[in-house]
C-alpha cells in the first residue's frame, strides 16, 4: 500500500478547511484516512496560526515510507520545526488556587 500524506478538504462551499492526513494513495481526496496529522485553515489572517501539525506522527509515517504531497511538503518545511520545539518545551506550571 502506497501511503501519502495529503490534505483532505472539509468545510462548506467557499470556506475551505483542510485536514492533513495519512491516506492510501488509491483513495479519493476525501476518502477513508489512516490517521489525521494536522490541520490547515487558509481563512485565518495570521499565517503562523493557520497550520497545526503533529510532528512525531508525521515523522513516523515518513519513516514508514509515506510521501507528502507538494503542498503538504511546503507546510512541513515551513512549520514542523515550530511544532517540534513546542512539543519539547515543558508545559507551563499550573497556578495554585488562592484561598
Amino acid at each position: 500500500m502506497a501511503v501519502r500524506i495529503r490534505m483532505k478538504r472539509m468545510g462548506r462551499k467557499n470556506r475551505p478547511y483542510y485536514r492533513i492526513v495519512a491516506i492510501d494513495g488509491r483513495q479519493p481526496r476525501d476518502g477513508r484516512v489512516l490517521e489525521e496529522l494536522g490541520t490547515y485553515d487558509p481563512s485565518i489572517r495570521d499565517t503562523d496560526q493557520r497550520t497545526t501539525l503533529k510532528p512525531d506522527r508525521i515523522k513516523h509515517w515518513v519513516s514508514k515510507g509515506a510521501k507528502p504531497s507538494d503542498n503538504v511538503q511546503i507546510l512541513i518545511n515551513k512549520y514542523l520545526k515550530k511544532f517540534e520545539e513546542a512539543a519539547a518545551a515543558p508545559p507551563a506550571p499550573a497556578e495554585a488556587p488562592s484561598a
